[in-house]
């Protein structure tokens, strides 16, 4: 796993200027100070709906394209995750009082559904390892402000441990993904993935990420 240790390296000193925006954002800060009203909450809600019902789409196909080992493990566990997401997603629209018809007629913005398309993208054309790298990447920042959002909610806004399941699932460190992710990528690298491509997918990735709390930012602070 040493070309592995490596490639890591080198993809955490490429995207810590991204990650620190991500780590920092605006959006984070005016939650926890109680700027951004609780109305607006469907905003974050709508955008995430939308997100994760591609998503689920995206990495079942990604389990259909690289169903042996280590691939099947990997996204397998990722899918699960997702189905779990929305069901925690659809608990908090309901503590916000958002229908599921509202949700499904939610107006959405381009910049925050960006992720998702490139998601979509790399699940028909990308490598099991560029996704794995991607995720990798990705995930640590997400997670990071989901936990964030979690505090505030409950501290700001009154909800309860129930109704934030989605952010207390993303927040939480699955045991073995990391060890899972690795696997897929040692064996992509294995059979010439470029770690050039690596590098690309979790880059750009980490980039829609950040689009995706610039929009938020903007549509919940006006």
């Amino acid at each position: 796993m040493e070309r592995v240790d490596s490639l890591m390296r080198e993809m955490k000193d490429l995207l810590r200027p991204l990650e620190e925006r991500i780590l920092r954002h605006p959006y984070l800060a005016d939650l926890e100070g109680r700027k951004i009203g609780r109305e607006k909450l469907r905003y974050f809600v709508g955008e995430q709906h939308h997100i994760i019902t591609s998503d689920l789409r995206s990495v079942a196909l990604l389990l259909s394209r690289h169903g042996l080992p280590p691939g099947r493990e990997f996204f397998w566990m990722v899918l699960q995750g997702e189905v779990e997401a929305l069901k925690g997603l659809d608990r908090f629209a309901s503590a916000l009082g958002v229908s599921a018809e509202e949700l499904e007629g939610y107006e959405l913005l381009p910049e925050a559904q960006a992720y998702k398309a490139y998601m979509a993208w790399l699940s028909i054309y990308g490598s099991a390892a560029e996704v794995a790298g991607a995720f990798l990447a990705n995930f640590p920042a997400w997670g990071a402000n989901c936990g964030r959002m979690k505090k505030a909610l409950m501290e700001g806004y009154g909800f309860t441990g129930e109704d934030l399941y989605f952010f207390e699932l993303f927040s939480t460190p699955v045991a073995d993904f990391e060890e899972k992710a690795r696997l897929v990528i040692d064996d992509g690298i294995s059979h010439g993935v470029e770690t050039t491509a690596i590098k690309e997918a979790s880059r750009m990735l980490q980039g829609y990420e950040l689009m995706f709390w610039d929009a938020l930012h903007r549509i919940s602070s006006g």
